[in-house]
């Protein structure tokens, strides 16, 4: 099956209009018509989270006591990319072992891994493109589809299609931190992920200039640990990953409901920061 990606005029898909999660206990919106339960679930605990973490291993053994590490330690997101061995297994597995955790697959390029994805019991499915057979089709109605993007014509024809979240991948090589805060301007109302080359003193940056979320690979997975079968390593930064997740949430909700856009915070290996900067929301700010 040929993967679609974007060449779609901003006007193909009419933008949906927004609705609350079904959850009563929180009302954050998401962009669905109807609202979607299983998909609005996901997307709360990765906003509540700040953290997504990204496992690869070369076989099912390694990805099974490397994720059960990243759990134990504090991780409550996690993503199994869909080429590991065995990633359905090891998806199964886990979910039955974790379930308060949320599961999701990475790499997904394909409808039918999205299937095989979902049957597993992923409740999110990433991509590096935007895959239109996955966001109109499988997704919907089954577990959130997180779209990657990379220019705004990318993101904002994403959302108009029904993304309720987007992917800015590689985020490091168009600009890190910087390119977040960019794109948030125009785009405030588009929850994103920062994907590809962010490290842990880097968590609470993004999550300060707007991203709903990071994704973690290496920075918990690391590979030296994962060769030497390091499972105490693994635990301790998903520990210190999970810590500065959750403070950097905490702070930017903290800011939103003092009618500030962004922060900039300082951050240690240990996860401590300060303000050091905020802005006040004002017309300029969204074009």
């Amino acid at each position: 099956m040929a993967i679609a990606s974007f060449s779609l005029p901003l006007t193909y898909f009419p933008q949906r209009p927004f609705s609350y999660c079904c959850s009563s206990s929180s009302l954050k919106q998401s962009n669905s018509a109807p609202s979607n339960c299983i998909a609005n679930k996901a997307l709360q605990e990765i906003q509540n989270s700040g953290v997504i973490a990204c496992l690869r291993a070369q076989n099912a053994d390694l990805a099974t006591r490397a994720a059960r590490a990243a759990l134990d330690g504090g991780i409550s997101v996690l993503e199994i990319v869909v080429s590991t061995p065995d990633a359905f297994e090891v998806l199964r597995n886990l979910v039955h072992d974790y379930p308060a955790k949320t599961f999701g697959v990475g790499t997904v390029l394909q409808a039918k891994d999205a299937k095989d994805s979902i049957k597993s019991g992923a409740k999110f499915l990433m991509s590096p493109a935007t895959v239109m057979d996955i966001l109109v089709g499988v997704s919907v109605g089954n577990a959130l589809y997180i779209p990657g993007v990379m220019t705004p014509t990318e993101i904002l024809s994403a959302f108009n299609a029904g993304a309720k979240i987007v992917k800015v991948y590689p985020v490091s090589a168009l600009g890190g931190v910087g390119y977040i805060s960019a794109l948030k301007r125009p785009f405030p109302h588009i929850p994103m992920v920062a994907s590809q080359g962010v490290t842990l003193d880097l968590i609470g940056q993004y999550i300060g200039q707007g991203a709903t979320a990071v994704v973690l690979s290496d920075a918990i997975f690391d590979k030296e640990a994962m060769i030497q079968r390091n499972f105490d390593k693994i635990y301790q930064l998903a520990s210190v990953a999970a810590l500065q997740g959750k403070q950097a949430v905490e702070r930017k909700d903290s800011c939103a409901g003092f009618g500030m856009e962004s922060f900039t915070p300082l951050s240690g290996p240990l996860g401590e920061s300060s303000l050091v900067e905020s802005r006040l929301v004002g017309p300029m700010d969204f074009g």
